[in-house]
């Protein structure tokens, strides 16, 4: 009978550290497209590469559990080919330069320009 208190404790100690570790999650695959017909599952997107993941699951996934396939990089195209598909990281806005127009090219010399063919 002294036993049965002791195990019970031990099986209450262990559920509770089950409880407090995360499992460790495998990354879901990114889908290009999300399916017509999604059978009563939830899909959801997150923009990964400048391109919408879709994956199988509630919105707000971490962007850390999610990835693009391997053979995703590998496009075929119409005519059977496989070519390599480069995906650009969209630029840093604070490394954006501002555009010189010429003089030529303002408002006030284009609206002269204009007034003038009159």
């Amino acid at each position: 009978m002294s036993k049965l208190p002791s195990i019970a404790l031990a099986a209450w100690i262990v559920t509770l550290l089950s409880v407090g570790i995360p499992n460790a999650q495998a990354k879901q695959q990114c889908s290009a497209a999300a399916p017509k017909n999604p059978h009563g599952q939830w899909w959801s997107y997150r923009l990964i590469d400048g391109r919408k993941c879709w994956y199988e699951g509630k919105p707000m996934l971490s962007k850390s559990l999610l990835e693009w396939p391997k053979e995703a990089s590998a496009q075929p195209v119409s005519n059977g080919k496989v070519t390599s598909a480069v995906t650009q990281k969209p630029g840093n806005p604070l490394d954006a330069q501002a555009l010189t127009l010429n003089d030529s090219d303002t408002f006030e010399a284009l609206w002269r320009e204009r007034v003038d063919m009159r």
